[in-house]
């Protein structure tokens, strides 16, 4: 079975050490580090100080550039570019920092969101954002992947990245029953909720869950309707002090029908 095959047979892709990737993450970690004590960053610090939740907190340029290194390279890109499409313009990278005690409730969370992240990783599909006083989940940025890069070494029970092995073949399904008979301009405003959440049961019944721990010069590409999510910090877990830092690259697609029907 080929990479490509792999990948979209199980909605996710690990890659090995790449000596570009290691360079970069070198950068990015310093810049990372500045961006945690940045004062506009400090409404990021969430889940009682356990999470640094860094949304397009990374100062990469949009070829990745950041802190002084080389635009983005690697194996990763080079799979991304051959078999996605060419790296688009980057946004501002995620930086996800998780540190010793988490999980802990975020701020204005319910006991039952907090039972969610604790027991089921807060395992979520990119792009849906929760809206209104209600809080229902509407297709607002349908992202082409995501791509982790981590930045500093951290042990394998330290917080990792959870996938659902195959859960986007379910997610697939149960949105296109959803938007079947909706026009896709419409497809942003449609409450796609009970879909949703009737579709991540099915996931959690029948997917195998996979940690998937990486270190500097490594990756982790997700298909961008796979549910995925963070593991709690073990007793046991070794960082250094600055957590355990991911970088999550999610561009955005230009057409909403191919987040849905796109390999």
């Amino acid at each position: 079975m080929s990479k490509w095959d792999e990948f979209l047979a199980q909605g996710w892709l690990s890659f090995a050490y790449d000596a570009d990737l290691a360079e970069w993450a070198i950068h990015a970690f310093r810049a990372g580090q500045k961006a945690m004590t940045d004062p506009n960053n400090a409404h990021w610090h969430q889940c009682e100080g356990t999470w640094f939740v860094g949304v397009d907190a990374l100062n990469n340029d949009s070829v990745g550039r950041v802190d002084g290194s080389q635009p983005l390279a690697g194996n990763a890109i080079q799979f991304i570019e051959t078999h996605i499409g060419p790296l688009p313009p980057l946004h501002r990278a995620q930086l996800s920092v998780i540190k010793p005690g988490y999980p802990r409730p975020r701020s204005g969370e319910s006991d039952a969101a907090f039972g969610y992240r604790q027991h089921r990783d807060a395992a979520h599909i990119d792009g849906l954002l929760a809206t209104g006083s209600n809080r229902r989940r509407k297709i607002r940025e349908p992202h082409s992947f995501v791509l982790g890069l981590p930045l500093n070494k951290a042990s394998a029970d330290a917080a990792p990245l959870v996938v659902w092995q195959g859960s986007h073949h379910i997610i697939r399904a149960a949105f296109t029953a959803a938007l079947a008979d909706r026009d896709p301009v419409t497809w942003p405003e449609v409450d796609i909720t009970d879909a949703y959440t009737s579709a991540r049961r099915t996931v959690f019944e029948t997917c195998p869950r996979i940690t998937l721990p990486t270190q500097p010069g490594e990756a982790t590409l997700l298909h961008r309707l796979t549910l995925h999510g963070v593991a709690p910090w073990s007793s046991t877990a070794t960082a250094d002090k600055d957590g355990r830092m991911i970088a999550y690259f999610r561009p955005e697609m230009t057409s909403i029908t191919d987040w849905l029907n796109a390999p």
